[in-house]
């Protein structure tokens, strides 16, 4: 029998997902999406790949699965936990690939904790339109190791994409934070990826993903003290055209993932006692920008 897999969410991340996932005849791979569209094409780093997974628009067309894996916005779960009824059956594993910190948390009102797979994704992708996606790096996923962990990776086992077993899911979702959160940049300025070379800018960064280090120093995360440097090379690796999410949601006018890449910092920071002016002030101004 084909694993049935259920991807919530076509946009970068999703759609690359569900169009490598479908790339194995011993998946059944379906996407739940606002809208229908035709066929999924990605032009990977080995060349383009193209997916033609049945395409779900009503919750209510929706039958069980044995995964679902959860590609959507972090603000957008209660339209997300639309779907659980129809999809979960005894047995249904979910993954959760989003930001931020909140991954279990975000979902716990629907479904059982010990169900739910947290997934940290490294994958540089931008949609170009849908069901269109540009990918520009293999990438990289990471879940705690354990039996929903492992059954996670064997997914990907036909794919370039690397899947990581860590026993330290907080420390490396806590990483990506740190990554995250400098691209705020970005997204106040409409720059690319390529303004960390500013030093102003890359000032900036630097003083975000401190206090990212601090807070998450408290929620018992190792971080090393070369934390804010480590970013800032990371976004001088990268293509300077790269375009980070919240940055690409700025561009298209849709909401932002702001509270899950700045916002949580400041939230856990005063839970902790811990000053996070920069990010507060970044939150701050891009809600201002946006109006």
């Amino acid at each position: 029998m084909p694993v049935s897999i259920a991807v919530i969410g076509p946009g970068a991340i999703g759609g690359t997902i569900a169009a490598w996932l479908a790339q194995d005849e011993a998946h059944d791979v379906s996407l739940c999406a606002r809208t229908p569209f035709d066929r999924l094409k990605v032009e990977t780093p080995s060349g383009p790949i193209t997916a033609t997974p049945a395409i779900l628009t009503d919750p209510a067309a929706a039958t069980p699965v044995d995964w679902i894996l959860i590609a959507t916005k972090t603000y957008e779960a209660e339209g997300t936990a639309l779907w659980f009824p129809g999809l979960i059956k005894a047995g249904t594993r979910v993954a959760v690939l989003q930001n931020g910190v909140e991954h279990i948390a975000r979902f716990a009102h629907w479904i059982a904790p010990d169900s739910i797979v947290p997934v940290m994704v490294d994958i540089p992708a931008e949609r170009t339109a849908p069901g269109h996606i540009l990918q520009r790096g293999d990438g990289l996923l990471v879940v705690p190791d354990g039996d929903g962990g492992r059954a996670f990776a064997s997914l990907f086992a036909h794919t370039p994409i690397t899947v990581s077993l860590t026993d330290d899911f907080t420390t490396a979702i806590w990483k990506k934070l740190c990554i995250n959160c400098a691209g705020a940049v970005s997204a106040l300025t409409l720059k690319p990826g390529g303004v960390a070379a500013n030093q102003g800018a890359a000032d900036v960064m630097r003083t975000l993903v401190a206090e990212c280090v601090a807070v998450a120093r408290a929620e018992r995360a190792t971080m090393p003290d070369t934390m804010p440097q480590d970013v800032i090379a990371h976004y001088l690796r990268a293509a300077p055209d790269s375009i980070n999410s919240m940055h690409a949601d700025r561009l298209a006018g849709r909401p932002l993932e702001l509270d899950a890449r700045n916002g949580v910092i400041v939230r856990l920071g005063e839970k902790h006692g811990i000053p996070t002016p920069a990010n507060a002030m970044m939150v701050a101004l891009i809600e201002a920008a946006i109006g």
